[in-house]
């Protein structure tokens, strides 16, 4: 079987290139991509008690456990239906890509506020990757390790997927949810991007023999408007103008994030200068989403497309022979 491939993968956006780091995770559980969801679970089971780090020797340690987080890794990407379909578009499930150049971190972190504490990954890089390998380990066995060694066993995990407004994305709210351990009320983080999962420790179901609550562990569905492209922060427009206000420069509305409206959305004057190009590129700066943890907004990037006109009268041919003639 082959290792894990990495390399520079790039997305095309409106004539932008992004660049990221992606990994074959088909070559890791030695799958093909047409595999079905049991092949992919048997491929996992086979490969997670082969690596688990308690099955091999302690000087095998560190090599087991790097491949055990790829395989558990793999597995939490190719068994959800969402994950994978990304995956198999984009060759990461980083929901935040952007036009950092290669090898972007991606976003994390940690906030407090009020009764709510909570962490957050839109790309995934604590310590051992997206995920606890062991939580999942435990989810398919029934139990994290082979020698007792391991943490002790908590609580089962729940994970839920919410559909959130733009709005709400764009100044937080708050909403009380009903899981299989009851209702939880959770806060939704102002600047919250769509695939964004947030971590609410201890909000899982109770543990066994005293043992610790699992954790509660949200993905938001951010409904973002049809008339934004958003990447990371920042929110991609294509405006049509005419050839006249290409070639004579214009003023003109275009969508914008406005934190003073309810709905999340306003306008903001845009100035084509005269000679726009067709897909010129223009950025309002600051007018973009919110970022996680209040350190700022994205931007917004308006792309022009100049509409050619299709049929001419004959005053209007006339004046355009002249221009050509001059």
């Amino acid at each position: 079987m082959k290792g894990p491939e990495k390399g520079p993968l790039c997305v095309t956006l409106n004539s932008r290139k992004f660049y990221m780091e992606s990994k074959n995770y088909y070559n890791i559980l030695g799958v093909s991509k047409s595999a079905t969801q049991d092949e992919i679970k048997k491929a996992y089971k086979k490969l997670a008690k082969e690596h688990h780090p308690d099955m091999v020797d302690v000087k095998d340690k560190e090599r087991a456990e790097k491949r055990f987080k790829e395989i558990n890794e793999a597995y939490k990407v190719l068994s959800d239906p969402q994950k994978k379909q990304m995956y198999d578009r984009f060759g990461t499930t980083n929901a935040g890509f952007g036009p950092q150049g290669r090898g972007q971190a991606g976003n994390q972190g940690f906030y407090q506020s009020g009764p709510f504490s909570y962490t957050y990954t839109t790309s995934g890089q604590n310590p051992f990757g997206d995920v606890d390998p062991f939580e999942i380990f435990e989810e398919i066995f029934g139990f994290r390790g082979f020698s007792g060694r391991r943490t002790p066993r908590k609580g089962k995990n729940l994970y839920y997927e919410m559909k959130i407004d733009f709005a709400d994305a764009v100044h937080g709210a708050e909403r009380t949810i009903k899981t299989d351990a009851g209702e939880i009320k959770v806060k939704i983080p102002q600047g919250v991007r769509n695939g964004t999962e947030i971590k609410f420790a201890g909000k899982g179901m109770p543990g066994p023999n005293d043992t610790p609550p699992g954790d509660l562990f949200l993905t938001f569905r951010v409904q973002t408007p049809p008339q934004f492209r958003r990447v990371g922060d920042n929110l991609g427009v294509v405006k049509e103008i005419d050839f006249i206000q290409a070639v004579l420069g214009d003023t003109i509305d275009v969508p914008v994030v406005d934190l003073n409206e309810k709905s999340g959305l306003g306008k903001a004057k845009l100035k084509i200068p005269q000679g726009t190009q067709p897909n010129a590129q223009f950025r309002l700066r600051g007018k973009g989403m919110p970022r996680l943890g209040g350190r700022g907004r994205g931007d917004v990037i308006v792309e022009a497309h100049i509409k050619i006109p299709q049929r001419l009268t004959k005053e209007q041919r006339k004046i355009l022979e002249k221009y050509k003639d001059l």
